[in-house]
């Protein structure tokens, strides 16, 4: 791929390369390609909103902790970022559209299993189960659908186009709170069963879209996917399980430790194979660290932010879960106008100025909402969450797309591997970290309420571990059972309760300003180049797809 050293601040280049001619004659048609994909790839952004919505409804049918919730999340989230550099492989060796139709019917037909756990001892095990083999087919889809995007449009429409796909994708993020929240009303079962239309629609485009697929006679890095999903695994188990165990937990430390020593062999193994899973020497370049780490640090926030909004709306505020929807649906707003500027900036001016004022947007938004927290009221807060929602908004296509576009050598399907892999990890430690926060802080707070309140220290800390545990996200309709004086005083405290746990939430949305604030540095040590012009082997993929 051609670079311009230049800083992003001229004009427009001018297109260049086969690919930049338009749509010829036989090759895809890039409206339904790009229709296709979003819908494909818009599942796998529901499921992450639409979950945290009826997750008080879950904890309550089916007898859940709090920490056994938080893996039905995580267990989606960890898949996705342990078999995402698996699935972009696969799908440069089988072929973009070929994985990606996989990867969806692998989705939906676990995703149907979801909705159909029973209720008993199974639940837990059924459940995370399923949500496990989600990611996975999750991690099968996203990379090979971006790949076929980003192989359709010429690398000066390219920054549009994924603006577009991560802008909409976005929108329709917003639809699994509005939607979670009518669907719960009737049962929460429904939010997995959701994804059956969604799916149809997405395979039926895809078919209509007449993308060809491309295989490549190439073996498959077993060891590097099996070493990558192990190190990926333990770390994430470690940080998740430190609210459990304690962080003076020898299994902790131990998880973290032996987890980021297999990632390190990893990374030397694939230094070394011939075919190797992942190219590392794509690192090579600066912008494209810098992007990758911006993405890194941003994500720790934007997806966690569903989850402890969601259920920091149900518990502080005590509101309904379509009221929770709303809440999130702020967010959305500011993400989905500022990922169509980002994409505008990528396109005329390079990568650089959009990721410094995503991030520095993005900190400052979410600084203020922690400020705003302990009113108690979504109307003092919908400006700033739609704050932080326009900072990820602006930084994560341009981020994402310049990575891509300077994967010198190395094929579309592998680096969206790369790229999705840092996303989804972070957002998974993302998780695990500012749970673990959470859990800690809000067990302090009601723990020093119900002292004021006459409680005995050691009583109060276990009935603070047991409100902790046993968040359900409607606080004043499902109260804390059984009888007794503890009891009494926690009944009692309710109201004084909901501010611990906004307290608590402060911390986590504080947290999610600093590494916000961590991106903003190392987006200003982005080299500020632009790729102008597709490499010959690119552009003849691009041509030939």
């Amino acid at each position: 791929m051609g670079t311009d050293t230049s800083k992003g601040d001229g004009p427009e280049p001018a297109s260049s390369g086969p690919a930049a001619s338009g749509r010829r004659v036989g090759s895809p048609n890039q409206s339904l390609a790009l229709a296709a994909m979003l819908f494909a790839v818009s599942m796998t952004f529901i499921d992450q909103t639409i979950v945290a919505i009826a997750a008080p409804d879950i904890i309550h049918e089916l007898g859940l902790t709090s920490t056994q919730m938080q893996w039905v999340v995580n267990a989606y989230l960890l898949t996705l970022a342990a078999f995402f550099a698996l699935g972009g492989r696969l799908s440069d060796i089988y072929g973009h559209r070929r994985v990606m139709l996989i990867g969806t019917l692998v989705f939906v037909i676990s995703s149907a299993m979801c909705g159909a756990v029973p209720a008993g001892d199974f639940a837990q095990a059924w459940l995370i189960g399923f949500r496990a083999v989600q990611g996975i087919g999750a991690a099968l889809m996203f990379p090979a659908a971006l790949a076929v995007v980003i192989a359709v449009f010429p690398v000066e429409r390219r920054g549009r186009a994924l603006a577009l796909f991560f802008g909409l994708s976005g929108a329709l993020t917003a639809v699994g709170p509005l939607l979670g929240g009518w669907l719960t009303s009737w049962t929460w079962r429904a939010i997995f069963w959701v994804n059956v239309p969604v799916a149809i629609i997405a395979i039926v485009l895809t078919l209509m879209a007449r993308i060809p697929d491309r295989s490549r006679r190439e073996p498959l890095d077993l060891p590097g996917a099996a070493l990558v999903a192990v190190g990926m695994g333990l770390t994430v188990l470690g940080l998740q399980q430190a609210s459990t165990w304690g962080w003076s937990s020898v299994a902790t430390w131990a998880c973290i430790v032996v987890g980021l020593l297999v990632l390190a062999f990893f990374c030397w193994f694939e230094l070394r194979a011939r075919f190797p899973l992942i190219k590392l020497q794509v690192f090579r370049d600066r912008a494209f660290q810098i992007d990758n780490a911006v993405l890194f640090f941003s994500m720790m926030a934007f997806v966690p932010v569903f989850f402890f909004a969601s259920v920091y709306a149900q518990v502080s505020l005590s509101a309904s879960p379509n009221q929770a929807a709303l809440y999130l649906l702020y967010f959305f707003i500011g993400f989905g106008i500022a990922s169509q500027w980002g994409g505008r900036i990528l396109d005329k001016r390079g990568a650089r100025p959009a990721l410094k004022l995503g991030t520095a947007l993005g900190a400052v938004g979410f600084f203020l909402w922690a400020q705003k927290l302990t009113t108690l009221s979504m109307h003092d807060q919908w400006l700033y969450a739609a704050m932080a929602g326009a900072g990820i908004g602006l930084l994560l296509a341009p981020a994402s797309t310049d990575a891509v576009n300077r994967a010198i050598g190395a094929s579309y399907g592998e680096v969206t591997g790369i790229t999705q892999t840092v996303r989804n990890f972070a957002a998974s430690i993302g998780l695990a970290v500012f749970g673990t926060v959470l859990t800690h802080r809000t067990v302090t707070n009601v723990e020093g309420t119900l002292v004021g309140r006459g409680v005995p220290e050691g009583a109060a800390g276990d009935a603070a571990e047991s409100v902790a545990q046993a968040v359900t996200g409607q606080a004043d309709t499902r109260g804390p059972s059984g009888s007794g004086p503890v009891a009494d005083a926690v009944k009692d405290s309710m109201q004084a309760i909901r501010m611990d746990f906004a307290q608590a939430n402060q911390w986590v949305f504080y947290g999610m300003a600093i590494v916000l604030a961590i991106a903003f540095l190392f987006a200003l040590r982005h080299p500020g180049t632009r790729v102008t012009q597709d490499s010959p082997k690119d552009a003849e993929q691009t041509q030939n797809e």
